[in-house]
């Protein structure tokens, strides 16, 4: 399995909100704080986005895909002078039909958009993202067409198991987004996401990712990638901003806090799993990494979800 199927395989996005809001005229719409990643594709007309800690504001048209990974309040608005509507307070009494919030009369914008959970600790995904990640560029629109297109299809015309394509279909679309972001980023940024875009980097982070309990020198990554140890420790550092054994690292204790959370396994099983040959390396490693032991972690990791659902759009 490739490093981005895995990790996305680790955290379990599930698309549990997909829809539509249009709208014409003069509007304004807010989206509270959320968990997990906001996906919106723009089929029809303009509009203004603006997201919480970003200076600038987003100018939106018919074509645009963007991710919202990070779980920010944002404003989609005609006017971003307007007083925006809240979502917590108004969407349950504004008229939807077949999957569509109308959010004034009218259908001079129309947008597509899907809310993705995710299962455990999602850092390693998010950390490399930025608040918008926006594809606009003319040559991405082909490859999202036919997924926003589908799942329109699926919402208008209510076939059985209608439901699970149209969340199915915007898993595919998540991906490619991501897809795109990477190729996107590829010359101008430093993390594991925009490195898989380098045959060779690819070729070593699936190693890592494929085999994680296992002892891997910077020779065998090397030799794997086709380098000279020295050529690779540079290149790996300069693409992914790390190296390869603080990745190794992060990696394994990603993997142990995902699988602590999830499937409550102990230590003694766990900690050979990714690599450590004894429950008190293990637990010295996962404290270094997260600031706390992985008892402790769990219980923090449990408070946080369940504080954070009970207040989730």
């Amino acid at each position: 399995m490739d490093p981005l199927s895995d990790v996305l395989s680790l955290l379990k996005p599930r698309s549990y909100v997909t829809g539509g809001l249009s709208g014409g005229g003069a509007w304004s719409f807010q989206i509270p704080a959320h968990r997990g990643i906001k996906c919106y594709a723009v089929v029809k007309g303009e509009c203004w986005l603006s997201v919480e800690g970003v200076e600038e504001p987003v100018r939106l048209r018919g074509g645009d895909c963007l991710l919202l990974p990070h779980g920010r309040t944002f404003v989609l608005a005609t006017d971003l002078s307007l007083p925006p509507l809240d979502a917590r307070e108004v969407v349950t009494s504004l008229e939807r039909y077949q999957g569509v919030l109308q959010v004034t009369p009218g259908d001079e914008f129309f947008v597509l958009g899907s809310h993705f959970s995710l299962e455990g600790d999602a850092r390693f995904l998010l950390d490399v993202l930025p608040p918008i990640v926006m594809l606009s560029d003319e040559a991405h629109r082909e490859s999202v067409r036919w997924a926003v297109e589908r799942i329109l299809r699926e919402m208008r015309d209510f076939q059985p198991g209608g439901s699970l394509v149209a969340q199915q279909v915007a898993y595919t679309l998540l991906v490619e987004a991501l897809r795109l972001h990477i190729a996107d980023g590829a010359q101008r940024g430093t993390n594991w996401l925009f490195a898989l875009a380098d045959t060779r980097m690819r070729t070593a982070l699936s190693c890592i990712h494929e085999r994680p309990a296992h002892s891997w020198t910077i020779e065998e990554l090397a030799r794997s990638s086709g380098m000279s140890r020295t050529a690779f420790a540079q290149t790996f550092k300069r693409t992914v901003g790390e190296s390869p054994m603080a990745y190794i690292t992060r990696w394994r204790m990603t993997l142990a806090a995902n699988r602590l959370q999830d499937k409550r396994e102990p230590i003694s099983s766990l900690a050979p799993s990714v690599g450590y040959q004894s429950e008190s390396a293990f637990s010295a490693a996962f404290r270094r990494q997260w600031g706390r032991s992985p008892r402790q972690y769990v219980s923090s990791l449990r408070s946080e979800l369940s504080a954070a659902n009970s207040g989730q759009y």
